[in-house]
């Protein structure tokens, strides 16, 4: 069987295998993968280096499938290259990462081929995507790990680093705005390790595109500073091959290529045509495609002889060759540069290095305190020297943020320039929050910042970080009513509950500034778990701990800050973020007037969830039913802690323009309040 033979049995089996698992699912996205096959082809079995026995070498090329509605592309792919299994654990388990019975089992429970693709579920995803745009913000951010990683490890002669990130991605991905949002920062960093491929078919699931899509992507592309080029026919394997040679030899510019398709490709009545976008072709639409392709019609999940063969002929020994050509690189290099080998060792396994929590500060007691942002922002500074892969930055608000890495050497990652420490991601919140999932999905520990407000902007990539399970860091601050004069756009209601609600995402909101460190600290050892710093803009008073509990207890999500003098307190309070010193405050009160009060602080709900039942009745006596929270945001879910006879001190509308101290006043953020609301309860008062 000649070359050319095998080329198209292997392009006709990625279509027959996506269109009978749609078929059989009764759901799915056939036409993309029947066209776009030739393209998947030619990157993995002639183009990527990528060894299907170790998905997770350092130094692979990347394949993203942002269009991910068109899972059944990639899942057929991994099965004929016969991709192997890997653990959380980063352990290969010497399994397959899809099987044929995955692909049979298409959508349905407990199969490998989900819906779209999954990065915790299978290995071979580099990124979760479906939610379209996500996909290629996401590679925008593993091309700035690329570059940041060959600056600082690469040496001459020693090029560890040097892949290749490619992504595909429909129409759908370039309407959506993090889509414009993350090719305009591309472009302007110049990012030439990045490749995106536009499945130029003009059909949505509405219709043809000239409904609501009539730009000049090419032109738009240019003027971000793009490469462009063109491919007039997605099944002309050789242009396409020679498409991706241009990509590789240009240089400080990422490069689109306009990939010119017919969505369900073969098909004599679907073809070009929305019906084949999004759900099965039917039963005898089956058969016809089949006829068309040469195959044999009546033939189920056929995989012909010599298809599999072909894929180990082509990525199988191309990968495994690049593979052993890095693995004696880096064993020369482990000899050369030790002690950086051993950096990308802990990288690689998601640990920290000895010493990374060395000189974090320490806060005396001191009533007039610091912002929760100031103490961050030294926090950031210290962990970012003891830990070399940590970097980040915020979208254009590093000074307000106070995110900015000061210390001698830390730079600005720029055009030219990929060694800084400090990202700067402009006013690009979403493509912000997709890029950090970028960085960390390459292994770097990486943050990202706004305001807690803007939270809602990078929601939906916070979203895909918290489903893929990624140790990534979003820090916000002006976190409450701190922004009084703006007004209620810039006051978080709203924002914290929502947040909570996210299954998976650590929400931390510390009180004072040594709680913030100790937020860090816990933080900064999650390695399957992205988390978020809910941070204040004005200072809090640093409280005093030889009189109240460590902060440490902050490692378990609640913990008893103060207590009545005999342990057995009438009424509890509890506080987060800038409320807590308040409550300190009216506590104090309390017992001078005879209230046996505890004090509850409670930066992180999702944490104390995690401890054992025995710790949270120790904490919340359920004998004691006075309990009283205090948070100036919304309070739905409160209700969990404070139990039916509880009360609550929060927000039930937006909140309005003044200075903050007035703000405290109308909305009953006041010492005096609480001590108010506790005698309430006990019938003191």
């Amino acid at each position: 069987m000649t070359t050319d033979t095998l080329d198209q049995l292997a392009i006709n089996t990625i279509r027959t295998l996506s269109i009978d698992a749609v078929q059989k699912a009764k759901s799915g996205h056939p036409g993309t993968p029947m066209a776009l096959a030739p393209l998947a082809y030619t990157l993995w079995n002639r183009v990527m280096n990528f060894d299907p026995k170790d998905p997770i070498w350092p130094g692979r090329d990347r394949f993203v499938l942002s269009n991910g509605h068109a899972s059944m592309l990639l899942w057929s792919v991994l099965y004929l290259a016969q991709v192997q299994s890997v653990n959380e654990e980063y352990e290969q388990l010497g399994t397959p990462s899809v099987t044929l019975e995955d692909i049979k089992t298409f959508r349905q429970f407990g199969s490998k081929a989900a819906g779209h693709p999954e990065y915790h579920l299978v290995s071979g995803v580099e990124t979760t995507t479906g939610p379209l745009g996500q996909g290629i913000a996401t590679s925008v951010g593993m091309a700035m790990a690329r570059k940041w990683l060959a600056s600082r490890y690469n040496k001459p002669g020693f090029d560890i680093f040097n892949y290749n990130i490619y992504a595909i991605c429909g129409d759908g991905c370039l309407m959506e705005g993090v889509g414009s949002e993350a090719a305009s920062l591309a472009g302007h960093l110049g990012l030439d390790d990045l490749c995106w491929i536009w499945d130029n078919n003009h059909i949505t699931i509405e219709g043809n595109t000239s409904l609501a899509f009539t730009e000049d992507v090419a032109g738009r592309f240019k003027a971000y500073g793009w490469n462009v080029l063109h491919v007039a026919d997605a099944n002309d394997i050789a242009h396409i091959e020679s498409a991706l040679g241009d990509f590789k030899k240009a240089t400080g510019q990422p490069t689109l290529i306009v990939l010119d398709s017919h969505i369900g490709w073969g098909s004599p009545h679907k073809q070009d045509t929305a019906a084949a976008h999004g759900e099965p072709l039917g039963a005898d639409e089956v058969k016809l495609t089949k006829q068309a392709y040469g195959w044999p019609e009546d033939a189920q999940f056929l995989v012909p002889d010599g298809v599999l063969q072909h894929f180990a002929d082509g990525i199988g020994a191309r990968g495994a060759a690049a593979h052993k050509e890095w693995q004696t690189l880096f064993a020369k290099y482990r000899a050369e540069y030790p002690a950086l080998a051993a950096e990308i060792d802990q990288m690689q396994h998601r640990e920290l290095p000895v010493g990374w929590d060395n000189n974090l500060p320490v806060y005396p007691a001191d009533p007039k305190g610091l912002a929760g942002r100031d103490a961050s922002g030294s926090v950031l500074n210290v962990l970012a020297q003891n830990i070399p892969w940590f970097l980040g930055g915020s979208a254009d608000l590093g000074p307000s943020n106070k995110t900015t890495l000061k210390f001698e050497g830390a730079g600005d990652f720029e055009p030219g320039h990929p060694e800084g420490r400090n990202l700067h991601f402009g006013i690009r919140e979403f493509a912000m929050a997709a890029a950090v999932n970028g960085l960390a999905l390459s292994k770097i520990r990486a943050f990202g910042a706004t305001f807690f407000i803007f939270s809602d902007y990078a929601r939906p990539a916070m979203r895909l970080s918290a489903l893929m399970e990624l140790p990534t860091i979003f820090v916000f601050t002006h976190d409450a009513m701190s922004d009084g004069e703006d007004g209620p756009t810039h006051q978080p209601v709203e924002q914290l509950i929502s947040l909570r609600a996210m299954p998976g995402m650590t929400v931390m909101r510390p009180g004072d500034a040594n709680e913030v460190v100790e937020a860090y600290r816990y933080v900064m050892q999650l390695k399957h778990r992205p988390a978020l710093f809910a941070l204040s803009r004005q200072p809090l008073p640093t409280l005093d701990r030889t009189k109240y509990a460590s902060a440490a207890g902050v490692a378990k999500g609640a913990y008893v800050l103060a207590d009545a003098p005999d342990g057995k307190p009438d009424v509890i309070l509890i506080a987060t973020g800038s409320e807590l010193s308040l409550v300190v405050e009216a506590h104090e009160t309390l017992v001078s007037q005879g209230i046996k009060s505890r004090v509850v602080s409670m930066p992180s709900w999702d944490v104390f969830e995690l401890q054992p039942a025995h710790y949270r009745e120790s904490v919340f006596p359920p004998d004691v039913k006075a309990r009283l929270a205090v948070e100036q945001a919304s309070t739905l879910g409160w209700d969990r802690y404070i139990g039916p006879e509880g009360r609550m001190i929060g927000m039930h509308t937006f909140g309005a323009s003044a200075p903050l101290a007035e703000l405290q006043r109308q909305f009953g953020f006041e010492p005096d309040r609480v001590v108010s609301v506790a005698k309430e309860m006990l019938g003191r008062e």
